[in-house]
């Protein structure tokens, strides 16, 4: 009888075991089903945006629309190239967002770790005012912006869009959060071996950044690619219009032309696309440690 209670009681739990796994399998592909619709959902936008940029003109203006265009052709592109000078947009944008990532890059990194590791005086005080500053809209400075720039002699150049890009709270934020997991151990050995805090900075303190930079190079640049309201302001020569500024400006042109307009929307796209897919390790790498260390 002790026997028989024991295969039973060994059956109920064999019994509940594997109702439990038959459950996490459902919940699992309950979950993976949502995800893929969400997914679909996300991508199609973007699939028909490149599936239109190859229709021939009036392509897309049927209705319903079609997906998938009837004869494929770049004509869309060469016009964009040929005709409107869309080269020179997009070198704009290349030359502005790479000058902002790379300047910000180091000035954000400098002020980051001098909050996080560098002692003196209203360290805190300073970086609560910079927190502080978060909260308000970035609309709100554009005016007294603007009047600085034009002080300065820098409306309608290449560096009146980037130097207000120069630094951001958040990049500077996103930097000290993890510098402060680097021991101060090592950076008291290095000043101790006689290495100036310069020394410090680049050969022991910027190698350890890595990731974090990375992900704040990412953010940087998508941006400053994707900045319309700021150029728009600032840049009255229709020869210095960044992309996302031409493309609108394109638009009020050929507004019936939609096709075109898709190709242009691809060509703006498609850099930070390429971007991301590239360094997206890096930049998943950078966001976890820095929530786990910062």
């Amino acid at each position: 009888m002790s026997a028989g209670m024991t295969n039973s009681g060994m059956l109920n739990k064999f019994g509940a075991g594997a109702a439990q796994v038959g459950e996490s399998r459902r919940h699992a592909l309950l979950v993976h089903a949502a995800l893929t619709v969400l997914t679909l959902l996300s991508l199609t936008p973007l699939f028909w945006m490149l599936s239109v940029s190859f229709m021939a003109r009036g392509g897309a203006s049927h209705f319903p629309p079609p997906l998938l265009p009837a004869e494929p052709t770049l004509e869309n592109y060469r016009e964009l190239f040929a005709r409107i000078g869309m080269g020179g947009y997009f070198l704009n944008s290349l030359l502005i967002a790479g000058a902002i990532t790379l300047l910000s890059l180091l000035i954000n990194t400098l002020a980051g770790y001098a909050f996080a590791k560098l002692r003196f005086s209203g360290r805190d005080a300073i970086f609560r005012g910079l927190l502080a500053a978060l909260v308000i809209p970035a609309q709100v400075a554009m005016l007294p912006l603007f009047l600085m720039m034009k002080q300065m002699g820098l409306v309608n150049s290449y560096a009146g869009v980037v130097v207000p890009a120069l630094a951001s709270v958040f990049g500077i934020f996103l930097v000290r959060q993890y510098a402060r997991s680097i021991p101060d151990e090592l950076i008291e050995a290095a000043r101790i071996d006689g290495a100036s805090e310069w020394r410090i900075f680049f050969a022991i303190v910027l190698p350890m950044l890595k990731p974090v930079l990375v992900t704040l190079a990412i953010f940087t640049f998508m941006g400053s690619w994707n900045d319309f309201m700021w150029p728009l302001i600032v840049l009255t020569d229709q020869h210095n219009y960044t992309l996302p500024v031409a493309l609108a400006a394109l638009s009020r042109e050929h507004i019936q032309d939609v096709e075109m307009m898709m190709a242009g929307a691809v060509l703006t796209v498609l850099p930070v696309l390429l971007l991301f897919l590239l360094l997206q390790r890096y930049y998943i790498q950078g966001l976890l440690l820095g929530s786990v260390k910062g």
